[in-house]
């Protein structure tokens, strides 16, 4: 793939790290309404990363603007879709429990930034996306067009 129709892989990553850190806040504030709020933010922004790719969250801003001047150029660039993609399976996950929490169920506040916190902590850490491999998964069974 060429340089200017990927994505430099890093910058997820580092959005990745933030969404996990918030995540964890969620989680440690358990049912609670502050939660709840830390949590409708965290879906808002991945509802951000869904509609303008993970480049064009503000996570992704931040990365280009303080994170990126200070690396040597990327060695490859990677798809753009498939992490969009993981934008949006986050922005399912902490639907639920933003969706959940508002209408009482604050219980499910902490279980869905649990479950979502695994899966930034995975392409964090380890630089697995869960929601990319998905995304690949989808695509190979043609449920998922190009």
């Amino acid at each position: 793939m060429s340089v200017s129709k990927g994505i430099d892989p890093r910058g997820p990553r580092v959005g990745a790290s933030i969404t996990a850190v918030l995540l964890a806040a969620v989680v440690l504030l358990g049912a609670s309404t502050a939660g709840l709020w830390l949590l409708t933010f965290i879906m808002l922004s991945f509802l951000l990363g869904t509609l303008r790719g993970a480049e064009g969250s503000w996570q992704g801003m931040l990365y280009k603007r303080f994170v990126r001047p200070r690396l040597s150029p990327p060695t490859e660039m990677e798809d753009r879709r498939p992490p969009r993609f993981a934008q949006g399976v986050g922005l399912f996950v902490t639907g639920v429990g933003v969706i959940l929490g508002f209408f009482g169920v604050l219980p499910a506040v902490p279980i869905a930034a649990a479950a979502a916190f695994v899966a930034a902590a995975l392409n964090a850490v380890v630089g697995l996306c869960l929601g990319c491999e998905l995304y690949l998964l989808l695509r190979k069974s043609g449920l998922v067009r190009a």
